[in-house]
């Protein structure tokens, strides 16, 4: 077997290293950078012919795990994807990977779940306790919080903007339960991302047991290679190569964009990879030349809102695992809100399938990249169910209204939140208090 690898932090490419479940607990590295894999070892070969996206986990995630360990580790893996990711032919050249078939209807789910797992299990070998803080541009926060709630050890801050997220996001966020605090930040995602990243390296507060639960951990961000393997194995099994594919990723922290990289340079690798992104467009500035690395832009609201970053955390991975070379070529497109919804109807009324926002930026990336560039099929990731945004498909789509029995009820739930300045100082004296047994939600 090849040498397991180790992980580093993106800030010390010759520094120490640490094994899985340290680099899975710490979430960030001492320094502030994000672990990276020492080397990316090579995917099962049989991967083509996976089964399911659990099995298709297993072929690319099993080389990561503790050695001696796998088998536990990808049974975690197993439990955490128990539910369908069909790829969905809309027509002879544009798919959709349908990711959001989880309970919070949101690709984020497949990650978050199995994370949760991950943790339960490196938590209960010690019998740790950790106060786990993720930033939420929309889906992420939603995700952490069905798949972590009520885990033994377990204490979950979610931070969300306040004014950033649409009412059926906000309510999945803010749905009462154990062990999971929702905390509406007043300004931006990158508030609150900036917001985590101060808490892991505030020294007053050293002696929390902060983890991350944002892609910046590495427990988010591997799984994720999964649908992008999984994915090519449904393009194989059609009778297509995978390698004429051409995937489209809608971006935004560029957690889902490195991840293909991964699984690409693991040996799932398409023709190319394309970013897809709304008005908060750094990579595509950054490809073109015209930013230089690590010059982010303000972010900038659009009705696509979970991709509403302008200062993706993984372009830290990107730029050192890979740099400008990266495995596979890499574009960008930039969508603006009326592309966007101009693509939602356009779907509708030729395919008679309604996307999200997020989904139909990809789906317009897709049909530029295909008038410009070609490919044997285009397979877009479909992020998030439509019924998440019904107040922007209306406006695309009037009359077409998307439902979903399991968003229904979190909108009728019992919801409690806190409100948070975008202050560090105020952030500290909150996660002081929850560590205290104060609980600082108030309807």
């Amino acid at each position: 077997m090849t040498d397991r690898p180790r992980f580093r932090s993106t800030r010390a490419p010759d520094g120490p290293t640490v094994g899985f479940e340290d680099a899975l607990l710490a979430g960030l590295a001492p320094d502030g950078g994000l672990y990276v894999p020492t080397h990316v070892p090579p995917i099962a070969p049989g991967w083509r012919s996976a089964a399911d996206l659990a099995a298709a986990a297993e072929a690319v995630l099993a080389p990561f795990l503790p050695a001696g360990e796998e088998r536990a580790w990808l049974d975690d893996v197993r439990a955490a994807l128990d539910f369908p990711v069909p790829l969905r032919r809309l027509d002879d050249g544009v798919w959709l990977l349908e990711l959001f078939h989880g309970p919070t209807r949101a690709f984020k789910d497949v990650a978050a779940r199995t994370l949760g797992r991950w943790w339960a299990r490196a938590l209960a070998r010690d019998r740790r306790r950790a106060l786990v803080l993720v930033a939420t541009s929309g889906d992420t926060g939603g995700a952490v919080a069905a798949g972590m709630a009520g885990i033994q050890g377990l204490e979950v801050v979610v931070l969300f903007p306040r004014s950033g997220v649409s009412p059926v996001q906000r309510a999945q966020l803010t749905l009462r339960r154990p062990g999971v605090h929702a905390w509406a930040v007043d300004g931006t995602f990158d508030d609150c991302q900036r917001l985590v990243k101060a808490a892991f390296r505030d020294p007053l507060l050293r002696d929390l047991p902060l983890a991350s639960a944002n892609s910046i951990n590495l427990g988010r961000w591997l799984p994720q290679a999964a649908f992008h393997v999984w994915g090519l194995a449904q393009v194989a099994q059609a009778g297509l190569d995978p390698a004429g594919a051409v995937v489209v990723v809608p971006s935004g922290n560029l957690g889902d964009l490195t991840a293909g990289l991964l699984a690409a340079q693991a040996g799932a690798a398409p023709q190319r990879l394309v970013a897809a992104h709304n008005a908060n467009a750094y990579l595509v500035e950054r490809l073109a030349g015209t930013r230089a690395p690590f010059d982010f832009p303000a972010t900038v609201a659009t009705l696509s809102n979970a991709m509403d970053v302008g200062a993706p955390s993984n372009y830290e991975r990107l730029h050192r695992m890979w740099g400008d070379r990266t495995p596979v070529p890499l574009v960008a497109e930039r969508v603006d809100d009326d592309a966007t919804l101009a693509r939602i109807a356009t779907t509708w009324h030729e395919h008679r399938v309604l996307v999200c926002p997020h989904t139909a930026v990809g789906l317009e990336a897709a049909a530029r990249d295909r008038r410009d560039r070609g490919g044997s099929v285009h397979v877009v990731l479909a992020t998030a169910h439509p019924a998440k945004f019904p107040e922007v498909l209306a406006r695309a789509v009037p009359g077409a209204a998307a439902r979903d029995p399991l968003l229904e009820a979190a909108l009728a739930g019992p919801a409690e939140e806190s409100l948070l300045a975008a202050d560090a100082a105020e952030l500290r004296a909150a996660l002081r208090a929850l560590a205290r047994g104060d609980d600082p939600n108030r309807s």
